[in-house]
């Protein structure tokens, strides 16, 4: 028989409208009475929710994480019950013998003998950082769309100047597009009075590049893709001042993290914070955080064979994050361990492979710098580098002496 980790335990099967819940109490004799009642999303009757958990002298609490419907049960229960959310394949019931009752009632068992892992679940700070932060990530990819469509009417109207300089949206050549908007009809205009000095190089072939003609219509649209990108980096800015207000109960953590060396941008530390927040000891080890950000491989192998084990779709925000910063890592001049590591592992694994390896030692460094509340310190690796090419030399010379 299983141990019975939890004897008076409830299940919580949630879902937009109504969440089912049902609380299991076992008596000494390991039998279990179950009582179900469904409760409505409105605030009134999860407090109802709330009372009849006190009155059944229940404290611990599982439900699964259903997109956003949890939340609401979640900021209820969180200060008077322990509460644990499920990622849902951990807790997947059998197909066709599945109700909203036996769901819970399942939840309720699973729980009952401790057998459900939890979910990381951050303090509210920082799950308000955490929001904000992603908001601020989708406002980026959006602004990054609309530049993608003021390109196309430039290349679908023969005007190549994305081919001459190396960001379309910089100064120089946002006059020249911001001038041909205003002035369709002047073909023949002085270029080299738009451009700063180190442009001015280029004055013939940027001419060239813009012998085109845009229709008004192509014209409209850029307009309107523009002005678009003019809000957005507004709605960045109230982001931004927002975050910053939030986060200054943990600039010394922030700090931390700009410590290392491919971290120069303030919220790219403040990304990592909401992510991962500044308690290390809700991850048992740095390998475990490591396996929540999908940077570990994982273990599939059936009949002593073993299948692909490529790192898992898990930490969609924090992970192409890590990557970011890991290809910055591999450039920086300051800290040449991480280009050598690259190095090593690209000869063997391929460039993928090898920057995910980075982008997990990376969140090793921050790990450790989070849990024992120290900069990051280059010596320490400079000494593993160092080990590392005496290795290799040790080997080397016992290899030549063999052969």
């Amino acid at each position: 028989m299983l141990k019975i980790v939890y004897p008076i335990c409830c299940g919580i099967d949630v879902h937009k409208k109504f969440v089912v819940a049902t609380v299991g109490t076992t008596n000494k004799s390991g039998v279990t009475e179950y009582q179900t009642k469904q409760f409505s999303t409105f605030t009134e009757d999860l407090h109802r929710l709330l009372e009849w958990l006190k009155s059944q002298s229940c404290i611990h609490v599982c439900m699964e994480s259903t997109g956003k419907y949890w939340h609401p049960v979640f900021n209820i229960l969180e200060h008077d019950c322990e509460v644990l959310v499920a990622n849902p394949k951990y807790v997947k019931g059998i197909k066709g013998k599945k109700t909203d009752k036996k769901d819970s009632i399942w939840l309720c068992d699973l729980h009952k003998h401790g057998l459900v892992p939890s979910s990381f679940i951050p303090p509210l700070p920082i799950r308000q950082i955490r929001d904000l932060m992603r908001y601020r990530f989708k406002l980026i990819n959006f602004k990054s769309s609309e530049k993608n469509r003021v390109q196309n009417p430039l290349t679908v109207s023969n005007i190549m100047i994305s081919s001459v300089v190396s960001d379309t949206f910089g100064a120089s050549s946002m006059r020249i597009i911001n001038h041909i908007l205003d002035n369709p009809d002047d073909t023949d205009f002085d270029v080299s009075s738009l451009l700063h000095g180190r442009m001015k190089t280029k004055t013939d072939t940027i001419v060239k590049s813009i012998q085109g003609h845009l229709t008004e219509p192509q014209a409209d649209k850029m307009r309107v893709c523009l002005d678009h990108i003019d809000s957005i980096e507004k709605h960045i800015a109230d982001i931004e001042s927002v975050v910053l207000k939030l986060v200054q109960p943990y600039m010394r953590q922030v700090e931390l993290i700009l410590s290392l060396p491919s971290i120069k941008d303030i919220f790219t530390a403040i990304a990592f914070l909401g992510e991962i927040g500044v308690d290390m000891s809700v991850f048992l080890s740095d390998k475990h955080l490591c396996s929540w950000a999908g940077l570990t491989p994982q273990n599939n192998e059936s009949a002593g064979k073993k299948k692909s084990v490529r790192v898992s779709r898990a930490g969609v925000y924090i992970k192409p994050l890590l990557v970011q910063c890991a290809n910055a890592a591999i450039k920086s001049k300051k800290c040449p361990y991480f280009k050598k590591r690259y190095d090593q592992i690209k000869k063997r694994r391929g460039h993928k492979k090898a920057i995910i390896a980075i982008a997990h030692k990376l969140l090793v460094c921050i790990y450790h710098m989070l849990d024992k509340n120290e900069p990051f310190n280059q010596e320490l690796y400079n000494i593993d580098s160092n080990l590392n090419q005496l290795m290799y030399l040790r080997s080397r010379r016992k290899w030549l002496y063999n052969t």
